[in-house]
């Protein structure tokens, strides 16, 4: 048995098929990860993911420690309740992890880091932290409740405090809310509209609970990663890890290289991969004919080295199976991919394959 979120008991009660997810026991799905997944693109739906860490920085060295932590510049947070997505990288410029920053105020800031990777995250904050006047602290008396989709946030509403309603509601994207004991953000990991919202471990089960009573559908592990994947959103450990950088893992866009001075953890190797014209290239492969596409599955490209699929699956949305992949430089459209000893067709696509309910690709 793993560790329990607060909403176990919750899960059970709902009939979920629990699996264990990096040490703790999740619900894959409710009876249907089909209806899940199609709930949250067309209305809404609703995910624990209570196993995420939270963890406060405050203190004077607070914002130039987290100018050096992460490869993303916390300087360009100005407005309160603004969030930055960045990767944490290793002195090579492999990715130990890729979180959320939320600028809550002069020298507060919180971070949402990845289940998985949660205590060598921590330890490596702390060996970072050493010379900062900061305090670090690991909040493990939160929970987090995701609900998302078109209609997520004007079914949600009328949960929250009246007072703080209007303003939960004209947050725009990448902001967040303090509004007592809930922290509102507009993040997500599906593609869709929404809230993440983090809140006492106590009142979880209840806000919960009054979730579904909306209609709100519940979701689990499963719909999570077909949301995910359409959405063209990368999942630590599957399409990045230490040993990628953020260069090859189509997020380039998450470093900020100006100001130059600025010495963040592996400047120095990824400028050197930066002006590289052999590094990988990361992109969509869209399957031409039937079949399934799986993590790391064998790509090949004529006259290149071969690629990998680091993530792939079949596409509820698009009824075809997708995938992200890493693959040799170059220009070109197609590929083939080594599926039971046949090498099936797929065409190179640029992500996302769905965002907000609509398909972007030519299919």
């Amino acid at each position: 048995m793993g560790s329990q979120t607060p909403l176990y008991a919750c899960h059970v009660e709902a009939g979920a098929r629990i699996v264990n997810f990096g040490g703790w026991d999740m619900p894959l799905h409710y009876g249907s990860q089909l209806e899940e997944h199609h709930a949250v693109r067309k209305h809404a739906g609703v995910f624990d993911v209570s196993h995420m860490t939270v963890v406060d920085l405050s203190g004077a060295g607070a914002t130039e420690f987290l100018r050096r932590l992460l490869a993303n510049d916390v300087a360009r947070l100005k407005q309160q309740g603004k969030a930055l997505y960045s990767c944490m990288l290793n002195t090579a410029g492999g990715v130990i992890d890729d979180l959320i920053t939320y600028y809550l105020g002069p020298d507060r800031y919180r971070l949402i880091v990845n289940a998985a990777t949660r205590e060598k995250d921590l330890a490596w904050i702390d060996e970072q932290s050493g010379s900062y006047a900061l305090e670090v602290a690991e909040r493990p008396e939160l929970a987090m409740i995701a609900v998302q989709g078109p209609q997520a946030r004007s079914l949600v509403a009328p949960l929250i405090d009246a007072q703080c309603r209007d303003a939960a509601l004209a947050l725009q994207p990448f902001y967040a809310l303090e509004a007592g004991d809930l922290f509102i953000a507009r993040t997500g990991y599906t593609g869709e509209d929404g809230w993440e919202i983090v809140l006492p471990a106590a009142q979880a089960p209840m806000f919960w609970r009054q979730c579904l009573d909306t209609g709100i559908q519940p979701c689990g592990l499963g719909a999570r990663d077909t949301l995910r994947l359409e959405a063209g959103m990368n999942l630590y450990g599957a399409d990045m890890d230490e040993t990628v950088s953020p260069l090859e893992a189509g997020l380039g866009w998450t470093i900020a290289w100006e100001p130059k001075d600025r010495d963040f953890i592996g400047r120095g190797p990824l400028t050197e991969m930066r002006s590289n014209p052999g590094k990988r290239k990361f992109v969509g492969l869209l399957l031409e004919g039937k079949g399934v596409l799986r993590n790391h599955q064998r790509v090949v490209v004529e006259g290149k080295d071969d690629g990998e699929i680091t993530s792939g699956g079949f596409s509820p949305t698009l009824e075809r199976s997708i995938a992200m992949a890493r693959i040799p430089a170059g220009d070109y459209e197609t590929a083939q991919v080594e599926v039971r000893n046949r090498l099936l067709d797929v065409r190179v696509v640029a992500m996302p394959f769905v965002r907000n309910g609509k398909i972007r690709i030519d299919l």
